[in-house]
């Protein structure tokens, strides 16, 4: 099962109010394990960028100003994607943004059964808790020291680590069902059934005394046909 962790970068709240993403980053896992797989990119927005915003991510209208429009890239965007599930962590903002831009393109939106929204994982998973995520980071023990500004691969990449968390943890994505797994389950199986089956004894034999075997006879003389011996023989 593949699907693409994603996070954006902005110059604002509002597309319809003409802001712009200025950063995409992707992850791309398989099982909900990641691949290594990425696609980042920054975007020049064509216009300034608030200082206010600077602020959280970084990224000045002078580094972008020289980085492809979103015209250039959603081709590749899209050919990245393809038809995953997509795994954003409050999905609504950001979709907000990609689908806006698409339509500018006379691309086709992303759907919303297409994606997945972690945020809303962990509201209903820990009610009344923060959920933001670096609180999530926080939960699940999961080192975020680098993220001293908002990033959109970085914080894929630490979403990808909080979802897993969210299904489960690292249980979840063992894939115990994949065939080599199922081999070395299946020869670990033999060797314990060949060593737990014991060698089959050749039944042994007694001598009886010829005193014994004359005290017997005489027994079953006395006890005639009630001598369930007798009935055996």
């Amino acid at each position: 099962m593949r699907e693409i962790i994603m996070d954006t970068e902005t110059t604002g709240m509002d597309p319809f109010a003409g802001d712009r993403i200025v950063e995409i980053g992707c992850v791309e896992c398989i099982n909900h394990i990641p691949t290594g797989n990425h696609y980042h990119v920054y975007i020049n927005p064509e216009r300034d960028v608030p200082a206010e915003v600077v602020a959280v991510h970084g990224l000045t209208e002078q580094f972008l100003k020289d980085k492809p429009t979103f015209a250039e890239i959603y081709s590749d965007f899209l050919d990245f994607i393809g038809d995953a599930k997509l795994v954003i962590h409050n999905a609504e903002f950001d979709m907000k943004f990609i689908n806006h831009h698409l339509k500018e393109m006379g691309a086709a939106p992303v759907p919303n059964n297409r994606v997945i929204d972690s945020l809303i994982m962990a509201r209903q998973k820990f009610p009344g808790s923060p959920a933001n995520l670096d609180a999530l980071c926080k939960r699940f023990d999961i080192d975020n020291s680098n993220r001293t500004l908002h990033g959109a691969l970085l914080d894929s990449e630490l979403l990808a680590e909080v979802y897993l968390e969210l299904l489960g943890g690292r249980q979840t994505g063992l894939g115990f069902h994949d065939d080599k797994n199922q081999n070395a389950a299946s020869e670990m199986s033999d060797q314990v059934s060949s060593q737990t089956k014991k060698p089959r004894r050749e039944p042994r034999v007694f001598t009886i005394p010829d005193d014994e075997l004359t005290s017997h006879n005489e027994m079953l003389a006395q006890l005639g046909d009630k001598a369930l011996w007798n009935k055996f023989n």
